[in-house]
C-alpha cells in the first residue's frame, strides 16, 4: 500500500473544512466565528502562549531549580560484555556499533565511551574516545587492544 492508495473507510469520509465569512446563510458569516470586537477578533490579535490575562503566569509562580550545563559531553556508552558479539581480531569503532544497532547516532554526539561492566571473551581492537580503567584492562587481558582516539 502506498500513500496515494489511501481512501476513507466505506461509509466514512473526509469532513469538509469550515468555510468562514461566506455570508449570513452559512452560519459563520460576518464575524466568522470570532465574536464581536475584542483582542481575539482583531487581525493578528490574541495573546502569547502562557499569558493569563495579567495574572502572574504559572511558569513564573513556580520555583526554579538547577541549571543546564551547555558544555556537557554526551557519549554513547557501551559495556565490555556487549563487545562479545564481534569476531576475534575485528576492529570495533563507533561506526561499527551504529551499524550493528547497539548504539544510536543521536546518543553519540561527542563520541564513544567503553565501561568495564561484565566480561569479554573475544580479542578485539577497540577504538573509542574514552575507556574506564577496568574496561581497558579487561580488553587487553582478553588479547585485544584499547586505542583512544
Amino acid at each position: 500500500m502506498k500513500l496515494h492508495d489511501l481512501r476513507p473507510q466505506e461509509g466514512g469520509g473526509v469532513k469538509a473544512k469550515k468555510r468562514l465569512g461566506r455570508g449570513i446563510g452559512s452560519g459563520t458569516g460576518k464575524t466568522a466565528g470570532r465574536g464581536h470586537k475584542g483582542q481575539k477578533a482583531r487581525s493578528g490579535g490574541g495573546v502569547r502562549p502562557g499569558f493569563e490575562g495579567g495574572q502572574m503566569p504559572l511558569f513564573r509562580r513556580l520555583p526554579k531549580r538547577g541549571f543546564t550545563n551547555v558544555f556537557k559531553k554526551q557519549y554513547a556508552i557501551v559495556n565490555v560484555d556487549a563487545l562479545n558479539q564481534f569476531d576475534n581480531g575485528s576492529t570495533v569503532t563507533l561506526e561499527s556499533l551504529i551499524e550493528s544497532g547497539m548504539v544510536k547516532r543521536a546518543d553519540a554526539k561527542d563520541g564513544l565511551r567503553i565501561l568495564g561492566n561484565g566480561d569479554i571473551n573475544v580479542s578485539v581492537n577497540v577504538k573509542a574516545n574514552h575507556f574506564s580503567k577496568s574496561a581497558a584492562e579487561k580488553i587487553e587481558a582478553a588479547g585485544g587492544k584499547a586505542e583512544v582516539i
